[in-house]
């Protein structure tokens, strides 16, 4: 199959994805979109908002439609790293042998991720990066593909703990997840307060997801998008020469060349999703704040006068 004819078919799929997680998920669009791209990026991604809002729900039922391994790690303030990767233990003949932790899946959805302390945090930030973990001196690859969708509260909630920043690099996308709609939240009780039984089918199997991120990751991109991308993620950098005084005074310190990477290869899948054979400057604008959201950092003083992350972004832009 060709790359135009494979780029079109993961258009048709991702309708079909969108349509049998809609079963479940009543409104949402944007978040499912954007948890879809980070999938087709091969990246992670970062559910944020308060508690029922069906965050988990989302994730499961997302995983349900891609036809792959999926594992839940539920995130409490007395988990282990070896809860998340693994251990050994003595067998009956006295030899030990490595027990592999839910880690060795093809999706794992860390929920509320924020609940455990750093030190149980960290130990998703190989298997993040590299896909990789190390556990009893050994270094285990993961299976392929490999996603963290993890969830979480809102930091000013009682017994949470904010994200390491070389952790919260390592997610693409940061997506705030919002209160429904008047007309969505009718929708959601008339339809989980009835006894019917929704289930969702595998659209997409996991040779195909692994077939599409290599498609993705070879569409063309001209030099001006690519020059656009990194000198957004440069103005949000108050050392950086094109920075505008606005956000040297207000920032404290802005993204890094992840986040530029990040950019162009969702950008890319953006334009994949709308029938486009490379992206331009709108796909960029289009992926720019979930992937800038958790990245840029302000001051005391935009904080007091109400600048948020979200217009910084906007005015950059």
């Amino acid at each position: 199959m060709s790359e135009v004819a494979t780029l079109e078919k993961l258009k048709s799929q991702y309708q079909a994805l969108q349509s049998e997680v809609g079963k479940v998920i009543i409104g949402q669009d944007e978040v499912v979109k954007y948890v879809l791209i980070s999938i087709f990026s091969n990246g992670h991604c970062l559910l944020v908002g308060v508690p029922g809002l069906a965050k988990t729900l989302l994730v499961n039922s997302i995983a349900q439609s891609l036809g792959v391994d999926f594992k839940r790690i539920q995130f409490t303030p007395d988990l282990m790293p070896s809860d998340i990767v693994g251990s050994e233990i003595l067998d009956e003949n006295r030899q030990f042998k490595f027990i592999a932790g839910p880690i060795f899946s093809n999706i794992i959805l860390a929920d509320e991720i924020n609940r455990t302390p750093p030190k149980t945090q960290s130990a998703l930030l190989e298997a993040m990066q590299e896909r990789k973990v190390t556990a009893a001196g050994q270094t285990m690859s993961l299976p392929s593909p490999f996603f963290v969708l993890a969830t979480q509260n809102p930091i000013e909630q009682e017994g949470t703990y904010p994200l390491p920043e070389a952790q919260l690099d390592r997610f693409m996308f940061n997506i705030w997840v919002d209160y429904p709609t008047l007309e969505e939240e009718i929708q959601i009780v008339k339809a989980t307060t009835d006894d019917r039984k929704v289930q969702i089918s595998p659209v997409i199997q996991r040779e195909e997801i692994m077939e599409y991120q290599q498609v993705i990751r070879k569409m063309p991109v001209a030099d001006n998008v690519v020059e656009y991308a990194v000198k957004l993620v440069n103005k949000t950098r108050p050392e950086s020469n094109i920075a505008p005084d606005w956000v040297k005074k207000n920032v404290s310190w802005g993204a890094g060349p992840r986040a530029s990477q990040h950019l162009i290869v969702g950008a890319k899948c953006y334009a994949a999703l709308n029938g486009k054979l490379s992206p331009d400057i709108e796909d960029v604008k289009a992926v720019a704040l979930p992937i800038l959201r958790h990245r840029v950092v302000r001051n005391y003083k935009a904080e007091a006068e109400g600048l948020t992350i979200e217009k910084i972004v906007a005015q950059l832009m």
